[in-house]
């Protein structure tokens, strides 16, 4: 059973969301502003985050900047109002796994969440090897840990997937509706996801994120992994 907190200001909208949870198997934790949140986290941490976008006092996208500050590997799933490409975006620039937009169902969520902590659970021993290489960058798919250079990365949920599909898959084309697919699940969605966990990965793992030399760009198709960090 997995503990999560849901933040939002909305009671009707926490109550349901709730309700469906507990019935999915999942200890619930509600929280009705940024501050209720914070502090709830810090009392008990959960195993993932629901943080609705706009609430009075402390706002999701600050609430979840500092909850990747202390928590770097919370799984976090943003609730945003529906047409606000740039909230999403910017509640993926600070490290949302995930999203759903509003009004959602919340049979809906209950399997996005599902999908985002099953990502978060560790391997089996027969899902490939347990640890990828490539110059001085490793990924622990067993563990769910990466390291460059000896250094452990802060990799959020969907950043470590990406960085394990790719590294699984070097020196191929991927489009961005593909990368949807593959390693998130989905068979549509805004495809504005990949390039922005795209260009977060390229900050934790290339030397010069504007002059990529591990995640490539190829253009008029999406993104290619060089492996050993070789220029196209």
């Amino acid at each position: 059973m997995s503990y999560l907190l849901v933040v939002d200001d909305d009671p009707t909208v926490s109550d349901v969301v709730r309700r469906y949870l507990e019935q999915d198997g999942h200890s619930v934790r509600l929280a009705a502003d940024g501050a209720e949140a914070l502090a709830a986290a810090a009392a008990y941490p959960p195993d993932l985050a629901v943080l609705d976008l706009m609430m009075p006092g402390i706002d999701g996208i600050e609430v979840c900047r500092r909850l990747r500050t202390r928590w770097p590997h919370l799984p976090v799933v943003m609730l945003t109002a529906l047409g606000e490409e740039a909230d999403r975006v910017l509640g993926l620039e600070v490290g949302a796994d995930d999203y759903v937009t509003k009004p959602f169902s919340p049979r809906e969520l209950v399997l996005r969440i599902r999908s985002v902590l099953r990502r978060t659970a560790p391997a089996t021993a027969d899902a490939g090897p347990a640890v990828l290489h490539d110059a001085g960058l490793s990924a622990d798919v067993r563990r769910r840990i990466a390291h460059l250079h000896g250094n452990q990365l802060a990799l959020t949920v969907r950043e470590f997937d990406l960085l394990a599909f790719l590294l699984q898959h070097p020196a191929r084309a991927w489009s961005r509706a593909e990368l949807l697919e593959k390693v998130w699940g989905w068979q549509f969605g805004d495809q504005s996801t990949v390039t922005v966990h795209v260009r977060r990965l390229r900050e934790k793992i290339e030397q010069d994120p504007a002059a990529p030399r591990r995640i490539l760009t190829v253009w008029g198709v999406g993104y290619s992994y060089e492996p050993a960090g070789v220029p196209a």
